[in-house]
This record gives C-alpha cells, sequence and structure tokens, in this order.
C-alpha cells in the first residue's frame, strides 16, 4: 500500500499531537528500494522504524550519473522549518531512495540536486514516470543556477524523454498557487543568493518551471539554487536576517495538499 495525499491529511486529522523540532536528519538509504510501508509502523523501535503514514518525509532521488548528494544539510533544514511554521508531523530522517525503487510511489515528495550529467536508465525513467503520474511531486534543484549548463541540459532532455510535453516546463506565473501554498511570494520564487553573487550565468531568475499532471504541478524545475541556499544547520537560522527555508514550506505544503 502506497502513501497517498488522501492517506496523510487523513493521518493529520487523526494526531492531536504537536510535532518537535527536529535536530539533524539522519540519512537512511534505500539502495534496493526496500522500505517497510509506513502503514506498517505503528511505533518505532530502538533500531528506528519507519516513517508514519501521517508524517511528511524528505525524499532524496539518487541516480548514478551525478553528484545526487550535494547540500547534505538541506533536509535537516528544511524539516525544522516545516515543523516551526506548520503541524504538519516530520519524520526525522532524510530518505534517499532510487527512481526504479518499487516503494517510489510511497513518498509524495522527492528532492532531486547535482552539478553534474543526468541521465537515467529506462527502468528509472519508467519508475520516475509512475512516481509522477501517480501524484508525486518532483522538485529538481540545479546546483549550478544556469539555463546552459550541465545538469540543465541534461536533466532537460530527459525530462523530454519522460514527460513528451509542449511546451516543455514552461514557467509557472507568479500566481500559481505555489506561491500561497502557505506563505506568500506575490513576485514570484525568491532570490538567493548565489544569483546575487553573479555566479553561474549572471541571472537572477525571477521564475521557476514546471509539468502538471491533470491539474496540479508534477514537476518544479529551478535554475536558482535553492539547495546551497538551505545547505547550512538548522540551529544557525536564527543569524539570518530573512529565513531562507520559507519557500521551501510552500513547497511542502503544495505537495502535501494539492
Amino acid at each position: 500500500m502506497t502513501l497517498t495525499r488522501r492517506a496523510f491529511l487523513a493521518g493529520v486529522a487523526a494526531t492531536a499531537a504537536t510535532a518537535r523540532p527536529t535536530t539533524a536528519a539522519r540519512r537512511r538509504e534505500f539502495p534496493e528500494g526496500r522500505l517497510l510501508p509506513p502503514q506498517a509502523s505503528p511505533s518505532r523501535t530502538a533500531a528506528g522504524g519507519g516513517p508514519r503514514s501521517h508524517e511528511f518525509v524528505f525524499a532524496r532521488l539518487r541516480y548514478d550519473s551525478g553528484d545526487w548528494d550535494y547540500n547534505p544539510k538541506v533536509a535537516a533544514n528544511v524539516l525544522n522549518s516545516v515543523v516551526e511554521y506548520t503541524q504538519i508531523p516530520v519524520y526525522g530522517d532524510e530518505v534517499v531512495i532510487t527512481a526504479d525503487s518499487e516503494e517510489l510511489g510511497a513518498f509524495p515528495f522527492l528532492f532531486m540536486t547535482g552539478h553534474k550529467l543526468v541521465r537515467f536508465s529506462t527502468r528509472e525513467r519508467t519508475g520516475l514516470k509512475r512516481f509522477i503520474d501517480g501524484g508525486g511531486l518532483l522538485f529538481s534543484d540545479d546546483c549550478n543556477h544556469d539555463i546552459t549548463g550541465l545538469y540543465a541540459r541534461s536533466f532537460e532532455e530527459e525530462m523530454r524523454q519522460l514527460l513528451s510535453a509542449t511546451p516543455l516546463l514552461p514557467r509557472l506565473p507568479r500566481a500559481h498557487p505555489l506561491y500561497r501554498a502557505f506563505f506568500r511570494f506575490p513576485d514570484g520564487p525568491p532570490q538567493t543568493t548565489h544569483e546575487l553573487n553573479g555566479w553561474g550565468d549572471d541571472l537572477v531568475h525571477d521564475y521557476l518551471r514546471g509539468h502538471e499532471h491533470r491539474g496540479r504541478l508534477a514537476v518544479i524545475y529551478s535554475n536558482k539554487d535553492y539547495g546551497c541556499e538551505w545547505d547550512y544547520d538548522w540551529r544557525n537560522k536564527r543569524f539570518q536576517r530573512d529565513d531562507n527555508t520559507r519557500f521551501a514550506v510552500n513547497i511542502v505544503a503544495y505537495a502535501m495538499t494539492s
């Protein structure tokens, strides 16, 4: 049985406990794609149980062609922000999973990042297609923050094979529900310091791109390098003038409620 948004929301409604801030998220890797179904884990053990059906899970995509494990602190920081601002219960460990895993459909949200080549096998494409068609949300963030680099060109080519959509990954309008899913961002996606420092293609991208399936976003594609922006210890957030992880909360809220 796979975790659906309906099951997640039902779990939230049935759970009276308020989530507590996570410390540093550990990374749990499932190289063979074997994960105990969340519904089969009513309690945690000393060895560590799987996520419960009502918990948000930060799942990261592992792909062999590139540096999928870049920005290792993103999960802990995002999970802390979800706990800080919302009442969504979270699973404290980052889950690493492959695109061809049989368990991929259990996760409504999937984070993907890197600088290098993106090249999927036939089985991986099939798995991602099934994930997208089944209601999952893939958030792909280019660490090069450009539109002509290796990650950008190879990821877009993979999406061209995967989605068969025209136009491919169009820009999201500023009125898109993503920008008001929790916090309001009337000007579209917030800027990152890496853009402002003139790295990458020396452009500040005032847009995200995406693919919709059955009226909701199934792919969000960013050239803004949010991964590096959110890659710091969550305890250091107090030193930030403005909390730059608030937009991550919007992505999570959209993934879990749309």
